[in-house]
C-alpha cells in the first residue's frame, strides 16, 4: 500500500482471490468503515486500473491497481444559532421538528451555517453519533422538502432509531403534488438509485450491477385535480431524492422540482418541490411506546392545492398548459 496526499494506492496481491471491491477494501483498510468505502465508491472516488469504479459489487482480481481518493474534510466549527423551530414532539431522548423549506439539515460545503443542526444546538443537546457535522441526525430531508424529521438527543436513541429505519419498522409518509393523473389508484416503484453517471449532483435510476442501491416507494392517489394529483408516498427505503426520482421516472414528476421536473408552471410561487414529510411513526427508543408526529402542511402547499382544486372545478376558465 502506498499513501500519497489525499489518496491511497493499492495493488491486489497475487495470492488474493477474486472478491467484491467493497469487501476487499474494508479488509485492506481497517481504518475506513465499509459504509464509508461504499460512499467513496458511489461518489466516484475509487479507480480500478485507472478507470472509475461506481459499483460496490465490482470484482477485483490479483494484479489490479486500486486508487482511493479521500476528499478533504471540511473543518467546521458548529455554532448554535437562534433559528425558530416548530417542534412536533420532544422529550429527553429525541425531538421531532416540522422542517420548513429552505432549511438545510446539516452543515456541508456551501452551507456552513444556518442549518437545522445549528438551530438544534441552540435548543438542546444532541447525540454525538453522526460526527461533528451531523450530530444526532438519524435521517435527512432535502433542503426544500418540508415536514417531520426526528433527531436523537442521546447515542442510545440514535442507534435505536436508525435500527428502526433499517428494519423498516419506522413509517415515513409523504404528501406530494405531481404533474399528471395516474391511471391506477396505487402502486409500488421498485428501481435502484445511484449517482447520475454524468451529473454527480443528481440521482438517477442505476442498475445494481453499476452501483445502484435498492429503492422502494409505495404510492397511492390521495386526490385528483385535473392534470395534477395529490399523492401519498410511503418510503420502504430512504435513498437520496428517492421520491423525486421515482415519481419522475414513472412519468409524474413532483410539481416545482427544479431538478427532476420539466413540467409547466402552475402559477403559484413555490420555494421548491411540492413534497412534504407528512407523518412520522416510530417506537420510542426508551419506553417502547408508539409515537406519531403529523406535520401541518406549509402555507405554500395549502395555496397550491386550493388553486389546483379551483382550476379542476372550473377548467373552462383556464387555458390548457
Amino acid at each position: 500500500m502506498t499513501t500519497v496526499p489525499n489518496s491511497i494506492l493499492l495493488q491486489v496481491q497475487e495470492n488474493q482471490e477474486s472478491d467484491r471491491i467493497d469487501r476487499y477494501l474494508s479488509q485492506a483498510l481497517p481504518d475506513l468503515s465499509r459504509s464509508r468505502i461504499q460512499r467513496l465508491i458511489e461518489d466516484g472516488n475509487v479507480q480500478v486500473n485507472s478507470a472509475v469504479c461506481l459499483s460496490k459489487k465490482a470484482t477485483v482480481q490479483a494484479g489490479d491497481c486500486i486508487q482511493i481518493t479521500i476528499p478533504e474534510a471540511q473543518p467546521l466549527n458548529l455554532q448554535p444559532e437562534a433559528i425558530h423551530l416548530e417542534i412536533l414532539y420532544e422529550d429527553d431522548s429525541l425531538i421531532i421538528i416540522n422542517k420548513p423549506a429552505g432549511l438545510v439539515v446539516h452543515p456541508s460545503a456551501g452551507h456552513e451555517g444556518g442549518t437545522l443542526v445549528n438551530a438544534l444546538l441552540a435548543h438542546c443537546p444532541l447525540a454525538e453519533i453522526g460526527g461533528v457535522q451531523r450530530p444526532g441526525i438519524v435521517h435527512r430531508l432535502d433542503k426544500d422538502t418540508t415536514g417531520a424529521i426526528v433527531i436523537a438527543k442521546t447515542d442510545q436513541a440514535h442507534q435505536h432509531l436508525q435500527a428502526q429505519l433499517k428494519a423498516k419498522t419506522a413509517r415515513r409518509e409523504y404528501l406530494g403534488v405531481v404533474h399528471g393523473s395516474p391511471r391506477s389508484d396505487s402502486g409500488t416503484i421498485d428501481f435502484p438509485l445511484g449517482r447520475h453517471p454524468v451529473d454527480r449532483k443528481k440521482m438517477a435510476i442505476v442498475s445494481q450491477e453499476k452501483g445502484g442501491r435498492s429503492a422502494v416507494t409505495h404510492w397511492r392517489v390521495q386526490e385528483r385535480m385535473g392534470n395534477h394529483t395529490l399523492m401519498h408516498f410511503q418510503l420502504e427505503t430512504g435513498r437520496t431524492h428517492q421520491i423525486r426520482v421515482h415519481s419522475a421516472h414513472i412519468g409524474y414528476p413532483i410539481v416545482g422540482d427544479p431538478i427532476y421536473s420539466s413540467g409547466s408552471s402552475v402559477g403559484v410561487n413555490l420555494p421548491g418541490q411540492a413534497l412534504h414529510a407528512w407523518r412520522l411513526t416510530l417506537e420510542h427508543p426508551v419506553t417502547g411506546e408508539s409515537i406519531e408526529a403529523i406535520a401541518p402542511l406549509p402555507s405554500t402547499l395549502v395555496t397550491l392545492l386550493e388553486v389546483l382544486r379551483r382550476r379542476a372545478a372550473t377548467p373552462h376558465l383556464y387555458p390548457k398548459g
